[in-house]
């Protein structure tokens, strides 16, 4: 299943991301044209624009100034750099700055996988759109013909359960949920003991973004994890870190506070069609060394695309 799977009928297979990232690539390389305008050579003065385009489209500082440096570096090696190939020096940095998914985790729904059931904790903050993400992904493994379970271990938010549910009748499968207030490492538990029991494919597991406890969030994330651990070995096999692209370096802020609790193995960057702020796809990936599966560009059940570096990266720079 490949990353452009889900267009609208009659579309160019790459539309949709085209369109998805359309305010992000308008920002970006509006702010490009304007430095390089009237210039021939990438001297000096241009890169310290550049520097301020990247930091400004929420790159971030660190990957910004890899990127200058790089592209610093190429221009005082071949002593002459025009303007007009400087989106391809952009374009080929960026590429290389973002990491390839892993054979055991695979990005592809119709992929083999190494576990069954596979577990996958999906983690992140309140309004980032964990919930509808999982949705989506239990409605993308189900079109690829495997066995799905959903549980619902936010049992902190009065709404997350029924909404969770909503997701799994509309995706046709199965939820383990408990009343509001359970202890949601006893929903983990139970639904991965039930994943295990059915010979489901993939388990999915929600989670909390905040706690209305004394206990904090990410001690409760720690709790959940061993609860699936005790019924299959290795369970989560994987952590998803659902990130909203338009809350730019706040969804840096949280990249830093869930990673230093909990093993994120890969991302999962949503909204990116209604922001310019696109960006803090490169600059999370970099800095925290952790591969993006996922991106959502629209309110479509089809609009969750595996992430592809090079068609992302064609599709910034159109």
């Amino acid at each position: 299943m490949g990353f452009f799977d889900g267009s609208r009928a009659g579309e160019a297979p790459s539309a949709g991301l085209d369109k998805g990232l359309a305010k992000t690539r308008t920002g970006f390389l509006g702010k490009i044209g304007r430095i390089v305008r009237g210039k021939k050579t990438v001297d000096e003065q241009v890169l310290d624009e550049l520097e301020e385009v990247l930091v400004t489209s929420d790159v971030g500082v660190g990957t910004t100034l890899h990127i200058i440096d790089r592209i610093g570096k190429r221009v005082a090696e071949d002593r002459y750099v025009s303007t007009a190939e400087l989106h391809g020096l952009i374009r080929d940095e960026i590429a290389s700055l973002l990491l390839d998914d892993l054979p055991d985790r695979p990005a592809g729904f119709d992929a083999p996988l190494p576990n069954r059931p596979h577990v996958i904790m999906v983690v992140g903050v309140n309004g980032v759109g964990k919930t509808t993400t999982i949705g989506k992904m239990a409605h993308r493994y189900r079109d690829a013909g495997k066995s799905v379970l959903l549980g619902a271990a936010d049992t902190f938010r009065a709404a997350a359960v029924e909404q969770l549910s909503i997701w799994a009748e509309r995706a046709d499968v199965s939820i383990v949920r408990q009343a509001q207030g359970s202890d949601p490492a006893s929903v983990a538990y139970d639904t991965v003991a039930s994943a295990d029991s059915r010979g489901a494919d993939v388990a999915i597991v929600d989670t909390a973004g905040r706690l209305h406890t004394r206990g904090g969030l990410m001690e409760e994330l720690a709790k959940i994890r061993r609860a699936m651990t005790k019924r299959v070995a290795g369970a989560p096999h994987e952590v998803l870190l659902v990130l909203d692209a338009s809350t730019g370096q706040n969804a840096l802020r949280q990249a830093e506070e869930f990673t230093r609790s909990v093993e994120v193995t890969g991302l999962v960057v949503t909204k990116l069609d209604g922001t310019a702020k696109g960006g803090i796809v490169i600059g999370i990936s970099n800095d925290f060394r952790i591969p993006v599966k996922y991106i959502g560009v629209g309110e479509r059940i089809e609009d969750l695309r595996i992430f592809d570096r090079r068609a992302f990266v064609d599709a910034l720079f159109g």
